[in-house]
């Protein structure tokens, strides 16, 4: 590398008359001139389009799942790191929705305004309380089938996943939504 040459003071004395007069900045901070608009999902109105009676409460035809099944979505591009820290339940759980009990309008009529409701909180993980089916009509996990299907539809819904044993394990799922 050159070196350059040492300065002299007729340069320092060339700059300060090039540039000036000059006053100290008190505040580098810089206020924009107008704020950002706030959030506004755009596709929010299409998701909360009322489905038809018949088709809320129609089968999926997966319905070969067992209480025991384990349930796994992730949108494509989602990073494999996220997927592993929901799958090993290392999100702190922000809310939780208990489906015990409920049939399956009642369980689809709560889940929409819980989505809702923890998106506008800024929520990002939730646990989803389904059940087993244990006791349902055919001893198939008919709650556990319908989740598995809304949650896809989704939009807001970037992965779920059955939750460990000691959340719950195969009769609730973690759920991950949109920041």
């Amino acid at each position: 590398m050159a070196k350059h040459p040492p300065s002299s003071s007729d340069d320092g004395e060339l700059f300060r008359q090039s540039i000036g007069s000059v006053r100290r900045i008190r505040d580098d901070r810089v206020i924009p001139e107008s704020k950002r608009p706030g959030p506004h999902p755009k596709r929010h109105e299409a998701n909360e389009i009322p489905i038809d009676g018949e088709l809320q409460d129609q089968e999926p035809e997966w319905s070969e799942m067992a209480a025991g099944d384990t349930l796994f979505f992730a949108r494509p591009g989602l990073q494999q790191r996220i997927i592993r820290k929901l799958r090993r339940g290392q999100f702190s759980i922000g809310a939780e929705l208990d489906m015990h009990g409920m049939i399956v309008r009642e369980a689809r009529n709560a889940l929409t305004p819980f989505l809702i409701n923890c998106r506008s909180r800024g929520i990002r993980c939730l646990r989803i309380i389904h059940g087993k089916g244990l006791s349902s009509r055919d001893g198939k996990p008919v709650l556990k089938m319908q989740l598995d299907h809304w949650l896809r539809q989704r939009l807001e819904v970037v992965a779920f996943c059955s939750a460990r044993r000691n959340d719950g394990g195969t009769g609730a799922v973690y759920v991950l939504l949109k920041r």
